[in-house]
């Protein structure tokens, strides 16, 4: 392994960013972080920690700090809008732990990042940058500097590489790898987070609940930590600045209760992804949303940032040569994410089926049972991104 006290420069505090940052300091490297907010912020609201992401932040010594913010559902439940009952429940709770390692969380993106943020404070090797309003990067033979205004100072740093973990409008992909702008794909996901009991005995408070519908699906969940249900509806969109709150057709008893009891709660993002191959030029890289932005339709967008941290933190560490590194890691994900991709996209078209369609996706997830998941899903969920590669 190459020598430690090596220093890298990381675009954006997020939970990619901070996850490449422990990992890199974690091999003894010295991370600077640069960060537009002038402190740790995510917005929207719930995430969905599968096994694979969570092993990984283990790892990292986060479990104990993670397990009081987060909770562990005992399942998932797949509604349609006229069913009485789930039509289909996918189980979770202690077997994930089982068969994957680790657990299957759910929890507030802000409180994630909090974990995230006291981590990197313990880092002597680890510093951010909060409130920086412009930067400007040269990449040469030596190494990576930037020159940035934090407040009304102006400063420079030079690092042997630079990391663009600053999402999917990334500045870093725009401007120095000369990549392609996010797509909008004409869908928004409605976020809410309302008190959990407004919700009692409409939906479970143990579990995670899907509701499926023509042209639209509803994701709910509860969040014990902070006494709220989160809620993620998505729809069709054209402009995101023309919309008021949500107006749905026929929604069924049960979501209409659920819109309802969140009233003016909501409020929409624009669902955009990024696709390309180029996640490096020179010293300089990509990680999460900035390489891949994903469509939310498998809960994998954070997870597969986090992966990526896992498997460039060694790479980079370990090889005297930033470019080599960037190399071997886009070879070690793309095809992963690719697939991901493709679940993700792929699972929107089932979720908003019409009929006789939706009929026969119905019949299908009924005749699965509580388990089968752990087949169609286990390459998801048990994949190791800290192994050797094969």
């Amino acid at each position: 392994m190459a020598a430690t006290g090596r220093h890298f420069i990381i675009i954006g505090a997020g939970i990619a960013g901070m996850t490449l940052a422990l990992g890199l300091a974690k091999f003894g490297g010295k991370v600077s972080i640069i960060e537009r907010q002038t402190d740790i912020e995510e917005f929207g609201a719930g995430i969905q920690l599968s096994p694979n992401a969570r092993l990984i932040l283990d790892r990292l010594g986060l479990a104990e700090a993670l397990s009081e913010v987060s909770f562990e559902p005992e399942a998932l439940d797949s509604y349609t809008l006229s069913s009485k009952g789930p039509i289909a429940t996918m189980e979770l709770g202690p077997l994930m732990r089982e068969k994957f390692g680790s657990s299957y969380a759910i929890l507030h993106r802000a409180d994630l990042a909090g974990v995230l943020h006291a981590a990197c404070r313990r880092f002597a090797n680890i510093e951010i940058h909060f409130g920086v309003t412009d930067w400007q990067m040269q990449d040469d033979v030596g190494g990576v500097t930037v020159h940035f205004t934090a407040g009304r100072e102006k400063r420079a740093l030079r690092g042997e590489a630079l990391i663009g973990a600053d999402g999917v409008h990334s500045q870093t992909r725009l401007s120095a790898i000369r990549g392609p702008q996010a797509v909008f794909g004409k869908r928004i996901a409605w976020r809410a987070l309302i008190p959990m009991e407004k919700l009692d005995g409409i939906i479970s408070p143990n579990r995670v609940s899907v509701f499926f519908a023509r042209g639209f699906h509803l994701v709910c969940y509860p969040l014990p930590h902070r006494k709220q249900f989160n809620l993620a509806l998505f729809t069709p969109g054209e402009d995101i600045k023309a919309l008021g709150q949500p107006t749905l057709k026929k929604p069924g008893a049960k979501v209409s209760a659920i819109l309802s009891a969140a009233r003016d709660q909501w409020t929409p993002w624009a669902l955009n992804t990024v696709s390309t191959n180029v996640w490096s030029r020179g010293r300089i890289g990509l990680i999460g949303d900035a390489a891949h932005a994903l469509v939310p339709f498998q809960a994998q967008g954070a997870a597969m940032g986090i992966e990526d941290a896992a498997v460039l933190a060694p790479l980079l560490m370990g090889t005297e040569q930033p470019e080599a590194a960037f190399s071997h890691y886009a070879k070690r994900r793309q095809k992963r994410l690719h697939a991901v991709a493709a679940l993700s996209a792929q699972n929107g078209r089932i979720f908003h089926m019409a009929w006789p369609f939706s009929w026969a996706r119905n019949v299908v997830m009924a005749k699965q049972g509580t388990r089968a998941h752990l087949k169609r899903l286990g390459w998801i969920y048990s994949y190791d991104a800290e192994a050797p590669p094969h």
